[in-house]
């Protein structure tokens, strides 16, 4: 394959939700944004990451079944549902198999829907130049939807769309510049996300336990200096019991005698400290006057770099 993965492009965070006829909205699905590249022999699905998650999802390799395109980028996102609602948890599932003879198992436990948004390359030419409008318009002409593969749906009510998302608690919602091209590696306000709830990803720098097994992770993200700052604790979330006795394993040969934050964590006093090395994804509601997390919830031990947990790569 001659594809060189890229860097998608990325929403900026608003507040408010910008308002016209140029502009259309989409749910925002809690799953995993995944880049398809097909030159007409060879399929490899990357992540935004530019890690290869062809392995993971077998389900989506026969491209021809759902593209008529000779050779293709499709962007969009690989989720997976939890009851009736996507769920980050449950397709992390799917993403952290590393292992060939666990991939069938996986994908009868935890199925995937792969929501396109989005087209790059199509029939040996790049359309990256193209506006949104017109990418759109070449994904309805290639693109056959099936059971787990599906269009991301427009919208022109964006308020209205918040709401419904509000309601059913879903992520959010991203507002799209229909006039808009496509920016490898770019983030600008062409495109806009706004969350109903915050997430970040934060590493792990303290533990306390119960009955010898973790119950709540002390998180922190790093500053411009590379100082650990402390930011909340959290015991809530998506993690099994056998997630937090799996991680108790994982944190033996990590724990250290001195706290690796700068400043004072609550629950200083029945921590166990270790190096900061893991990191969770998590959910809350909204930064105190304090810079600690309102409401954190848990919602995956993932395989991410501490590069990512960042004041400045989290706090928009």
């Amino acid at each position: 394959m001659d594809f060189t993965p890229i860097i998608p492009f990325e929403p900026i965070r608003a507040d408010l939700l910008p308002k016209g006829d140029k502009w259309i909205a989409q749910v925002k699905w809690d799953g995993v944004r995944m880049l398809t590249y097909y030159d007409g022999h060879e399929v490899r699905l990357m992540n935004r990451r530019l890690h290869d998650r062809t392995l993971q999802y077998p389900e989506l390799w026969e491209v021809k079944a759902y593209c008529s395109a000779s050779s293709v980028i499709l962007d969009g996102e690989i989720i997976a549902f939890d009851s009736n609602r996507p769920s980050f948890h449950e397709v992390m599932k799917r993403d952290s198999v590393r292992k060939q003879h666990s991939i069938s198992l996986a994908m009868k436990q935890t199925p995937v829907t792969y929501m396109i948004f989005d087209v790059l390359f199509v029939n040996g030419h790049s359309v990256t130049d193209k506006t949104l409008a017109e990418r759109q318009t070449i994904l309805e002409q290639i693109i056959e939807p099936q059971p787990n593969v599906q269009f991301v749906q427009n919208f022109e009510d964006a308020d209205g769309l918040f709401e419904v998302m509000k309601q059913h608690q879903m992520e959010g919602i991203v507002c799209k510049d229909l006039t808009s091209t496509y920016v490898i590696s770019g983030k600008d306000k062409r495109w806009q996300k706004k969350k109903i709830f915050r997430d970040l990803f934060a590493v792990i720098g303290g533990v306390t336990l119960r009955n010898g097994i973790v119950n709540a992770l002390l998180l922190g993200l790093y500053n411009d200096r590379g100082e650990l700052i402390y930011i909340g604790h959290s015991g809530a979330g998506k993690l099994s019991n056998q997630d937090w006795r799996d991680l108790t394993r994982k944190i033996e040969p990590l724990i250290i005698k001195s706290k690796p934050f700068i400043n004072e964590p609550e629950r200083s006093k029945d921590a166990i400290w270790i190096k900061p090395e893991l990191v969770v994804k998590v959910q809350f509601l909204e930064w105190t006057r304090g810079f600690t997390m309102r409401h954190p919830s848990i919602q995956a031990i993932v395989d991410r770099s501490i590069a990512d947990c960042t004041v400045t790569g989290n706090v928009e």
